[in-house]
């Protein structure tokens, strides 16, 4: 029976294959001295770097101990505060009389606006209705006839300049009156048109849409055109305004402007259906 052939061996390493001795003595450290005397500055060293790491290792303990001191201490503090607003009283707190104090003050400023609204709404129909008045009587003082005492009938004369109406305004003519349902028939057609007109005219400003509407009226009663001076009513729709709520009115087309006989007038055209 033929021998077996040898079992393979993992090749060792060489500090294995030798003692320490030999591995001194080896070619590669030719100086190294006998013995273990070449692990001195290798233990040397190991006891450096561990004193290193016990540095290190106690550095990081006592960073925990001084973040446990301080979550402590920041715990304490915010338990403080909780309790002290806990148990401490807010004198200048709002409390339920305070709340239905503000609703009151609210609503009282709320009925003095209103008051204040109505009353200017009613001093304006008051200017409006004097001037109105005023109108009348300078128009019947315009068309009076001033007769001499002692001139017989039929050579009466008025004075010069009773007559003549200022240049530019028409001789106002009374107006008839209007039936219910005409009033009515022109209020919806006053309201279409301001419908058209942006915001302010349509109730944000009570004033403004007064006087639009009052020059709307006018021109629906003179839809041959009328010129600027014919829209103001001292002291409350002055030129100013009646040039505003004329504007509106030519931006939506409503109104345009005619100046083929020299003079500027305002013809009304009304709301394209």
């Amino acid at each position: 029976m033929a021998p077996l052939p040898p079992r393979p061996r993992t090749p060792l390493r060489r500090v294995s294959q030798g003692s320490l001795r030999a591995l001194s003595r080896s070619g590669s450290f030719p100086d190294a001295p006998a013995g273990l005397g070449f692990l001195e500055p290798a233990m040397s060293e190991l006891a450096d770097e561990t004193d290193a790491l016990h540095g290190n290792l106690a550095g990081l303990h006592a960073l925990s101990n001084s973040l446990h001191t301080f979550n402590e201490s920041f715990a304490s503090y915010l338990y403080v505060m909780e309790m002290n607003a806990l148990t401490t009283d807010w004198p200048q707190a709002p409390t339920e009389t305070s709340y239905q104090l503000a609703k009151k003050r609210a609503e009282d400023d709320a009925r003095a606006a209103q008051a204040a609204l109505r009353a200017a709404v009613e001093a304006a129909e008051a200017a409006e209705k004097a001037a109105a008045a005023e109108a009348e009587e300078a128009l019947a003082n315009d068309t009076t006839v001033v007769s001499a005492s002692a001139a017989p009938p039929s050579k009466m004369k008025a004075p010069s300049g009773i007559l003549k109406h200022p240049a530019g305004l028409p001789k106002k003519k009374p107006k008839p009156k209007m039936t219910a349902k005409e009033r009515r028939e022109r209020s919806l057609a006053i309201e279409k048109v301001v419908m058209n007109l942006p915001l302010e005219y349509r109730g944000q400003d009570p004033s403004l849409r007064r006087h639009v509407e009052s020059v709307i009226e006018l021109l629906m009663d003179n839809p041959t055109g009328l010129e600027m001076i014919n829209f103001a009513k001292l002291p409350d729709l002055n030129q100013a305004r009646a040039n505003k709520c004329l504007l509106a009115l030519m931006n939506r087309k409503i109104v345009t402007k005619d100046n083929s006989s020299g003079r500027i007038s305002y013809v009304w055209h009304g709301v394209a259906e």
